[in-house]
């Protein structure tokens, strides 16, 4: 499998999907917006992301008024790691609320606030992908991963992982070479083609 192939396709057809859908969430009108709409999982188009499709509405409803209520420790927070804390220590306790959901909300919040990740976080798929490469950790930095990944962000690191989990563990039914890799890859909704998979 050729890594910087896919690093370059990933760039190509997902960088801009997972752009715009950042720049909505930085684009809220207030920090309680924000909150909203991070935590309600819609997209600009209002239908739900993926990632958390199956959660019922009333658990995402809980996790939307816990986060409110937590909004000033969310707008102290001075970088991501502390909001991915926040986040994680006010609606992780939610019955229904797992790893994946807690990193999308504070992703999401952290668009809106202008915090990055700067560790590559590890969870559900990503962890699957981070395996295939030796990684068995909560988080990763950047400079432990080969040279290849240096053009992307960790978010983008993390999304990467996640879409291309299959091809980096070596299925062949998932990829026969990343230059022309899957059309949809495995964590690639059909339903869903214009919206990123991870």
């Amino acid at each position: 499998m050729n890594i910087e192939s896919c690093i370059e396709q990933y760039v190509q057809q997902y960088r801009n999907l997972a752009q715009d859908e950042t720049s909505f969430y930085a684009r809220q009108p207030t920090l309680s917006a924000a909150i909203k709409v991070a935590a309600s999982c819609r997209r600009a188009d209002g239908k739900r992301h993926s990632h958390q499709r199956r959660i019922p509405e009333v658990v995402l409803d809980e996790a939307g008024r816990r986060l409110r209520a937590a909004i000033e420790e969310l707008m102290a927070a001075k970088d991501f790691g502390t909001l991915h804390s926040v986040v994680k220590q006010t609606i992780q306790p939610v019955h229904g609320v797992g790893e994946l959901t807690v990193y999308d909300v504070a992703l999401r919040i952290g668009a809106f606030l202008g915090l990055k990740p700067g560790v590559v976080y590890l969870h559900a798929g990503t962890r699957i992908g981070a395996a295939a490469l030796g990684f068995s950790v909560e988080s990763i930095k950047k400079d432990e991963l080969p040279d290849a990944f240096a053009p992307l962000t960790e978010a983008e690191i993390e999304d990467f992982l996640c879409i291309y989990k299959d091809a980096l563990r070596g299925n062949r039914q998932a990829s026969s070479r990343c230059g022309d890799l899957m059309d949809t890859p495995s964590c690639f909704s059909k339903s869903a083609h214009r919206s990123r998979p991870c």
